[in-house]
Order: C-alpha cells, then structure tokens, then sequence
C-alpha cells in the first residue's frame, strides 16, 4: 500500500499526472456545467407544458363536476353506469359512499403545479375549496371503496382510462363532497406516460456520457503529453547523468521549442566540460611542475650555513610540498574515470570489517542492501573508506548501519568519539581542514583531505554527505545515494 501511495504522489507530481487531472477536472466540469444548464432549460419547457396541461385538463375536469353536479341524484348513478358500460371516457368517475384513502406518491414541482390549476380553477368555476386532490400509481390506487383496487374492477370500467401497459404513469385523483354522503370521485391519466418524471442531474445515462467523454479525451491526452513529455524527461535525465560526470549528447528531437531546448543543454555540456578539463590540466600541470622548484629550494635550503634560518626554511618547504601533493591527491580521487556498474555494497562494508577486525572488534555492519547499486566502485569505495577511517581515527570503534529504500540508499557510520562543535560541522568539508580536540592524544595526521574528497565523490553520484553529532556521545556521518 505505502509503495501504490509513493507511486501515486510521484505521478501526480508529475507533468504528465498534472496534466491529466486538470484535465480531467476540467472535462468533467465542463460536462456538469453543460448538463445543468440543460437540464434547467429542460425543467423550465417542462414546467411551462405542464402548466399548459394542467390548465386544460382542469377545465374539463370543472365541467365533468358541473354536469353531475347539476343532476338530479336519482339520474347520477345511472349515468355513471352507462359511462363504465361504454369504457374509453376521459375520466374514470364514480359516486362513493366514503372518503376513499390514496396512497399518495411522493410530493414534486411539477405535481403541485397540476394540483394547484386544479384547485384554483375549481374554486373559480364552481366556488368548491375543499376539493381532495393526489397522485397515485395504478398499481396501488383504490376505486368506490377502501377495499377495492383498480386492477379488481372488469377492464370495461377503467383500465382502458387508467392504465397504459406496460407502462404506470401516476394518476391524478379528485375526490368532492356532493351531500352528506356521497363523494364525487374523479381519476384521470396525465397526456404523456412519466410527463410529472422529475429529472436528475446524474442519471445513469449523464454519468456513462460523462465517464466516455472523459477517458476519451485523457486518452488523447495521454499520447499527446507522453509525446511532449518525452523529451523533457530525457533532457532531466541527462541533466542529471551529466551532474554525476557521465557526458552524453541528447538527441535533438520533438517540438521546436524542445529540439532549441536540448541543442542548448548540449552546447552547456561541451563549454562546461571543456571547462572542468583545462581547470583540473591546469591544475594537475601546476601542482606537477611545482615539485620541481620545491626540490631545488630544499637543496639550496640544506646548505645554508645558519641552523635557524635552514629549519624554518626546511619547514615551510615541507608544508608547500605536503599542499601540492594534497592538491594532486584531491584531483586524482575525486575525478575516477570509470564506468558505473552494479556494486555490491554490503560486500564491499563486510571486506572492510574483516579488515579492520583483525585483532579485536572495531567495525560492525547492521542492516542489508535489498538490490545493488549502481555506481563508480573505486569512487564508493574510497569515499567509504576515507568515513570510515574518519571514525576509527576519531572513535576507535565504528557501527555501520545500511538503511535501503526504494529511491535512496543511506549508509550510517557512527563513532563514539567526541564529535565536533556545531559551529564547525560545515568547517570540516574544507580542504586541508584536520580537528584535534585539546588533550585527546592524537596528533595531527593525513592532510585534511578525506571529508571533502567523500562528500565531491557522493555529490557526482547525486547524493550527499553529512555529519551530526550523536545524542550521547559520537559524530554520524550519513551518506545519502539516490537509485535514480
């Protein structure tokens, strides 16, 4: 799971993953906005018809209770009878003896805009407020009295007015008190099956367009970007193979701005590495021909005559020839041509420690590589080498501790010696730079080299060198090598 959730950060911190959501986001958005305004364009001509609707079906619906309402009592059973004896009328009507219950379906717009034309209209026409007016299904809906159902009755008196197979469109119900007791019942079929459907934002068939319109276009998307984005990942890895010194040209290909891009980086690599060439020739050259001036000096210096004068000569002499052979040796270990292959690292600490422990226990190695490394192997084993000595030098004893992930390997060295001064952590990297604390017994040895020759040999390799003091007691020196 931690290793999908790495994954997934590092995609979307990706141009490609950016992209994508955005994207997405945005098609998606698009879409709803799109949706919303048609649907509410939809509910608006909706709302209008059934308006138009209702207002007709409500005037037939005041002269249907106007004409039995002027009747005679005895004539209105009659005629009801010989309405259900014909079947097909606009209006399944009957005269009940009680208040028939309606299973009333769920409230809407659209459905209190039926009921209050009616209402309206009826109390216009006829002067009737108290009029019952519900929706139902013809599945539930009770006819003449609270026992018998629609689907009870012969399909000559009301199935040919309230039913539309297999469809179930709801049906209005309008139930007036004529006398004491008798209810006038009035069921009627809106014109259109589902004409009061309310309609919803994400239906089945919104969310199916809205799911194809989007992975159709992050598909295109896709192999646009991957296009793009090809070349920019090729210019970051060369970027990055040639900050660890490995010189390559990048191909010049892709857009426009891509090919002026990478052409760039390729001019960058030559000036700079013809730069890094003459500087350490240039270097290398002078350290070597200074030897030669220094040797004669020393020469000249013996034969002088005043004891004095010749040691303080014969002294600086020594300490201009330790800086050259210090400078040679710093260019000669830092800069290894070699090619990069698989290292074996935990191999290479154990051959250390069989080294250091030959007569009592001085190196110990916690932890294991969980594949190899891919690196310089001179390179890594002199930048070990110089942390380690550092630690032995400094601490006697040294605890090795390999820590490896997925993207960085960490290699921790730790001493029990007695560490160094905040203010001078920073210090030591700095060539020629050798600390001694104050009655520690050790004398001053090597020439200041090993810290500063670790952390340039970590640094072309990407990574990084650093020191902290122990809580206890101790200096950890913590070497940290990108995978990638």
């Amino acid at each position: 799971m931690n290793l999908l959730n790495s994954r997934l950060k590092r995609w979307s911190q990706s141009l490609t993953g950016q992209i994508l959501i955005i994207m997405a986001f945005g098609v998606a958005s698009a879409q709803l906005v799109s949706s919303a305004i048609w649907l509410r364009q939809l509910q608006a001509d909706t709302e209008k018809n059934v308006q138009e609707v209702s207002t007709h079906m409500a005037f037939r619906i005041a002269a249907t209770v106007s004409y039995f309402s002027s009747l005679p009592q005895n004539y209105r059973h009659i005629v009801i009878d010989q309405l259900q004896d014909m079947g097909g009328t606009r209006f399944f009507v009957t005269l009940n003896k009680e208040y028939i219950t309606i299973d009333a379906l769920p409230e809407s717009k659209l459905k209190r805009i039926v009921k209050d034309e009616i209402h309206n209209t009826l109390s216009r026409q006829l002067g009737i407020h108290t009029a019952d007016i519900s929706f139902s299904s013809p599945d539930n809906l009770r006819v003449i009295n609270n026992q018998t159902k629609l689907s009870d009755l012969p399909e000559r008196w009301g199935h040919h007015s309230l039913m539309m197979k297999p469809l179930t469109p709801p049906i209005v119900i309008i139930q007036i008190q004529v006398s004491e007791s008798e209810w006038l019942y009035l069921a009627s079929l809106m014109p259109a099956p589902y004409f009061l459907d309310e309609s919803s934002l994400l239906t089945a068939d919104r969310l199916f367009s809205l799911t194809a319109s989007v992975i159709t276009v992050l598909l295109l998307t896709l192999l646009f970007i991957r296009r793009t984005t090809r070349p920019l990942a090729l210019l970051a890895h060369a970027a990055e193979q040639f900050g660890k010194g490995d010189w390559k040209p990048l191909k010049e290909d892709g857009a426009l701005e891509v090919r002026k891009t990478a052409h760039a980086f390729n001019d960058m690599q030559k000036r700079i590495q013809r730069y890094v060439d003459d500087r350490e020739r240039l270097f290398a050259s002078i350290s070597h021909d200074l030897k030669t001036p220094i040797t004669r000096l020393r020469l000249r210096a013996e034969m002088l005559d005043e004891d004095e004068a010749r040691d303080a000569m014969v002294r600086d002499l020594e300490d201009l020839d330790m800086l050259v052979k210090g400078a040679l040796q710093s260019v000669k270990e830092t800069d290894i041509h070699e090619n990069r292959v698989e290292l074996d690292l935990e191999r290479l600490l154990k051959d250390i420690q069989s080294s250091a422990n030959i007569h009592i226990t001085k190196v110990q190695v916690f932890g294991q590589l969980q594949h190899p490394y891919v690196g310089k192997p001179l390179a890594i084993k002199r930048c070990l080498g110089n942390l380690i000595d550092n630690a032995l030098y400094y601490g006697n004893t040294a605890e090795i501790f390999i820590e490896d992930t997925e993207d960085t390997l960490c290699i921790r060295i730790c001493d029990k010696g007695p560490g160094i001064p905040l203010d001078k952590i920073d210090k030591v990297f700095q060539p020629y730079t050798r600390l001694v604390p104050e009655h520690s017994g050790h004398h001053p040895t090597g020439m200041g080299l090993g810290l500063s020759i670790a952390r340039n040999i970590a640094r072309a390799h990407g990574g990084e060198v650093s020191l902290s003091n122990r809580p206890k007691k101790g200096l950890e020196a913590k070497l940290l090598l990108p995978r990638h």
